[in-house]
């Protein structure tokens, strides 16, 4: 096999689970230097699809040609063998372990039995240094950002050798910063390698590919490329509808006080202060957005809010009860909903059934339990409406939670907290990895929860996400609010330079 992989084909492709048909009959290719997006709904079927490229999955029928001939991968180490390297969206490094170290990781798991540490540090430093990735290799994964364990997943990939590269939802967890900047380095990338490159952010899709492909329900339903496309026209062609983002119109709240912090401060995981002195009140009826840059006390701020993180000194005061340091129980019984940032290990028990995670938090509440037996036709009748009203792709309710694509775990936490009917919602990164429709879909539950009278503290990376929802903005900056913006003030450019850390006049 040449060197360079000139073709990639996947033909006719099918596979079937219990009781979903994943992959009908789909074919796609990409040239040498060629960016190919693959988009499509929560559950179109785009990571089977890819995985089953990288040897995780058996193909039912079909085939696959690299350079016009066919191989066979019977697992990943075959596919890296053959140049082929994947950068999965929930990112595949142990948190204990030394960056150079996780790579020597993946050289071992892909069949290589002979090196050592310091080749694979040398290694690492020449493949930085050749693509602009910027890594520390002494560099403990748990010290990392989010965006630079992103940049440990590329060089890993390509210190592998990947000659091709697929990158599943590699923007979900970016900032617009790091986002800008991977998109320019992948970019420079394309003259030595190819591209597919899985996301629902269509502005990256624009920006990034050369060619767009649109699964739904498991089958192409249109190829073609790129530029000859609106972001609106390949929005409509993934739902089948066109998109249109709701946006907040209504004035000012003059409802009470549901939320008040006071002078919080908080200490991060490396036990310095991640929150230092922050203030900041939500009134019923009103969404608040807190923008900031990942990493400037968003998680510390809505896990000290839970009762998930130690408040060292300050208050927290929730419909006028103070409950700093309460323990989770409690502030889940006062009426809190929380969407949290880390979905798979702290919105769900991923080996819990769909039904299971959607009663977690109330079980034990008359609604689903009498004299301490739990009811389980009302749980199943409860589960069966949540799943077709958040449109959940999965075979049924007694399906794993963590089985399902990231989206639809996403809307199983959603369908959740929305349904509890809560007196507050922390809702962190509500609509990370989600798909258009469902965008659309979640913002409407969000202005139809604040026109209820309910309060939420909306913490994005989307500055549209927060300019479209908000009634007002706090910009946080190394743990304090730098300024609260009201809708009307707040532009992009604004926020951005208080984002920064710089203080207006």
């Amino acid at each position: 096999m040449d060197n360079k992989i000139k073709s990639l084909r996947m033909e006719h492709i099918t596979k079937r689970f219990p009781g979903v048909l994943a992959s009908d009959d789909i074919s796609i290719s990409v040239g040498e230097g060629e960016v190919l997006a693959l988009v499509g709904e929560n559950g179109a079927g785009k990571t089977t699809l890819m995985n089953i490229l990288m040897g995780l999955y058996q193909p039912d029928e079909g085939s696959i040609l690299i350079n016009d001939a066919p191989v066979h991968f019977r697992g990943p180490e075959d596919a890296f063998r053959a140049g082929l390297g994947m950068v999965h969206q929930t990112y595949m490094l142990v948190a204990n372990m030394t960056v150079t170290e996780n790579v020597a990781l993946g050289y071992r798991n892909a069949g290589e039995k002979h090196f050592d540490l310091k080749a694979v540090r040398k290694r690492i430093e020449e493949v930085s240094s050749k693509y602009a990735l910027a890594v520390n290799p002494d560099a403990y994964i748990w010290q990392l950002s989010v965006g630079e364990q992103q940049k440990v997943e590329l060089v890993k990939t390509l210190c592998l050798g990947a000659r091709f590269l697929i990158l599943d939802e590699p923007t979900s967890a970016l900032t617009p910063q790091e986002v800008d900047e991977l998109i320019v380095l992948l970019h420079r990338m394309t003259s030595e390698l190819s591209i597919i490159f899985i996301s629902h952010k269509l502005q990256e899709v624009k920006a990034l590919s050369n060619k767009v492909t649109i699964l739904r329900h498991g089958k192409v339903v249109f190829s073609g490329n790129t530029d000859d496309y609106s972001s609106q026209e390949i929005a409509a062609k993934m739902t089948g509808h066109e998109i249109i983002l709701p946006m907040n119109q209504g004035g000012s709240s003059d409802g009470d006080i549901v939320l008040s912090i006071r002078d919080a401060v908080v200490m991060s995981d490396r036990k310095i202060p991640a929150l230092n002195g922050l203030s900041l009140d939500v009134k019923a009826g009103e969404i608040v957005g807190l923008a900031g840059v990942s990493g400037n006390g968003q998680r510390e701020l809505a896990e000290a809010i839970n009762g998930l993180r130690k408040v060292e000194s300050g208050s927290i005061t929730f419909l006028g009860c103070d409950i700093t340091n309460r323990t989770p129980r409690e502030i889940i019984a006062a009426g809190m909903g929380y969407i949290p940032e880390e979905r798979n290990t702290e919105g769900i028990v991923p080996p819990f059934s769909i039904k299971e995670n959607f009663v977690l938090k109330d079980v034990s509440s008359p609604l689903f339990s009498s004299a301490g037996l739990v009811n389980g036709k009302k749980i199943d009748a409860a589960a069966e409406r949540l799943v077709k009203r958040f449109d959940i792709r999965c075979p049924g309710i007694e399906t794993a939670a963590g089985s399902l694509s990231g989206g639809n775990i996403q809307k199983v936490i959603l369908a959740r907290e929305i349904e509890r009917k809560p007196k507050f919602l922390v809702a962190v990164y509500p609509t990370r990895g989600l798909d258009m429709g469902a965008v659309e879909f979640i913002h409407s539950e969000l202005l139809k929860i604040r026109e209820s009278g309910i309060g939420i503290l909306l913490i994005s990376e989307e500055l549209d996400e927060i300019m479209n929802l908000s009634d007002r903005i706090a910009v946080i900056y190394k743990g304090t609010i730098q300024r609260v913006l009201d809708k009307k003030e707040a532009t992009r450019e604004r926020l951005g330079i208080l984002m920064a850390g710089v203080k207006e006049e």
